[in-house]
């Protein structure tokens, strides 16, 4: 029996993946910032929210598929940008693509992916989306805007809000800073982890060497270890919508801007023909007294109404998370680590594996709450906290 037979649900998979990796990468996925308030928060605020059953409603015909930007997808969930994946799998983007391919869902590649944005539209093309850091010298980043449209990708995500460096402490205790500079601690945890450091470590070693971010521009493509002008060449305090302004210009498909969490920023987008927003706190993982997404999404959603499509991120663990943040005016979620966690314990199978649970888990919820499709799912199915189903005129 594989470790995923034993994985019946997101919190199984994360319990696989800490006893594979390194305490280093298992922490820099699954942890976030300072005192992890956000952290913690952003699942709490999904918890608070109650659902009714509705019974004697013939749901024996529903499903999770809906249409996100004119397009079908199977359920109203896409793969989040994940810097890590590559050293969760070997190559851990393209297995976390290819799993989104199959699942019919659209998969979201980093700039600091350790895979090439060419070899995942060679291998895995469904419905590719390139998310962007904006670097100090623009011209980089226009540089990645028209790589990821010769390589086809069907939308460009501008990441808002890690403008500066986040405050996480333990990677600094854990030796995972950038420049990489392992402690002995790292050392010692690597040698513990004997299947890791063949199956991912070695593997990278005897082909391209130490790992490094194969998306950036090629005078930057140097291996973790050795990158010590990386922050000052991604600093990114002097983003503003003059520079939105530029990359609607550039950029001929989907635009999204990630990390928008006030009416005015996404009413602001909207107005410079911004197509989407994703309600983002980056997973708790930057600002640590960020608010829940899912209690900041109802207002936006109302005042977007249909001039911008709005997309949720932080703290998605189960289907019913995605029922919810639906009821409250997404149009969709994006999930980060619960699809790491399965990659990290079984590639491609693990991430789909990781989709299939929560897809199962909304398909349960929308039974329960009497939904036969995703246009049905509205507040009518919460319990309580009147002032939440009104916001978005439930």
């Amino acid at each position: 029996m594989s470790r995923l037979d034993d994985c019946y649900n997101v919190f199984d998979l994360r319990d696989a993946a800490k006893r594979r990796l390194p305490r280093a990468v298992f922490e820099f996925v699954d942890r976030s910032t300072e005192d992890e308030v956000a952290l913690r928060n952003n699942r709490a605020a999904f918890e608070r929210i109650k659902l009714r059953h509705r019974s004697l409603v013939d749901v024996s015909g529903r499903t999770t598929k809906t249409t996100l930007f004119g397009k079908e997808i199977a359920l109203p969930m896409a793969i989040a940008p994940t810097g890590a994946a590559g050293l969760c799998w070997h190559e851990g983007e393209l297995e976390l693509a290819k799993a989104a391919a199959k699942a019919k869902i659209p998969f979201t590649l980093a700039t600091g992916a350790m895979t090439n944005m060419e070899k995942i539209a060679r291998e895995a093309n469904f419905r590719l989306w390139f998310q962007l850091y904006v670097w100090k010298q623009r011209d980089l980043s226009y540089g990645l805007i028209e790589r990821a449209k010769n390589a086809g990708f069907e939308a460009l995500i501008v990441t808002t809000d890690t403008i500066v460096p986040p405050n996480r402490e333990y990677n600094a205790r854990n030796g995972f800073n950038i420049p990489f500079k392992p402690n002995m601690r790292f050392t010692f945890d690597i040698m513990r982890k004997p299947e890791w450091f063949i199956n991912v470590l070695v593997k990278y070693l005897t082909t391209i060497g130490m790992p490094r971010n194969e998306n950036y521009p090629p005078e930057y493509q140097r291996a973790l270890r050795s990158d010590p002008r990386m922050h000052d060449v991604m600093r990114q305090d002097n983003l503003n919508w003059e520079d939105v302004k530029i990359f609607r210009d550039k950029w001929p498909g989907i635009l999204m801007l990630k990390g928008i969490n006030r009416v005015d920023d996404a009413l602001k987008a909207a107005s410079l023909g911004v197509d989407g927003i994703v309600v983002s706190n980056h997973g708790g993982r930057n600002m640590d007294s960020a608010a829940a997404t899912i209690d900041m999404l109802p207002e936006i959603a109302q005042a977007a109404g249909d001039k911008i499509t709005v997309l949720l991120d932080s703290g998605i663990r189960r289907g019913s998370d995605i029922v919810k943040a639906v009821a409250l005016g997404a149009k969709c979620v994006l999930t980060g680590r619960a699809t790491l966690y399965g990659t990290a314990v079984g590639g491609e199978a693990g991430a789909a594996k990781a989709v299939g649970i929560i897809k199962t888990e909304m398909d349960k919820t929308m039974a329960y709450t009497g939904c036969n499709g995703v246009d049905e799912i509205s507040t009518d199915i919460f319990f309580g906290d009147r002032e939440r189903n009104t916001m978005v005129g439930a």
